[in-house]
């Protein structure tokens, strides 16, 4: 079991980056991919989640408006689209799935999978 995140970079504020997150090793159906962040010195947030199984999400509040998850599950991938990035963006962004995770309470349970993350960097 896989998952990797690529997408990742550096931008300038209000900029926009696409993450995506391709699972191996396992059916995407009835899973639920969550996004989460970890800054410096910070711990790691959810950030936002999609249940392949139905397509039903969640955001943060500090991303609605700004971000948007997808998933293709013919491609076994989840996007994050980040548009108006701030610098408080800044962060390692990790891919995680667990199985029949709806996304429908939160704060999530400890997901089963996990990728090594992406790097998003934000310049003010």
């Amino acid at each position: 079991v896989q998952l990797v995140e690529s997408g990742g970079g550096w931008v300038q504020t209000g900029g926009s980056l696409r993450l995506s997150c391709e699972a191996s090793g396992f059916t995407f159906g009835n899973y639920g991919i969550g996004w989460f962040r970890q800054a410096p010195g910070k711990e790691r947030e959810a950030v936002s989640c999609i249940y392949t199984a139905d397509g039903g999400t969640h955001y943060e509040d500090f991303v609605k408006g700004r971000f948007t998850i997808s998933a293709d599950n013919a491609k076994n991938t989840v996007y994050l689209q980040m548009n108006n990035l701030k610098p408080e963006d800044t962060a390692v962004y990790y891919c995680a799935a667990d199985l029949f995770y709806g996304c429908d309470y939160h704060p999530p349970p400890p997901m089963d999978y996990w990728g090594k993350g992406t790097l998003v960097t934000v310049s003010a």
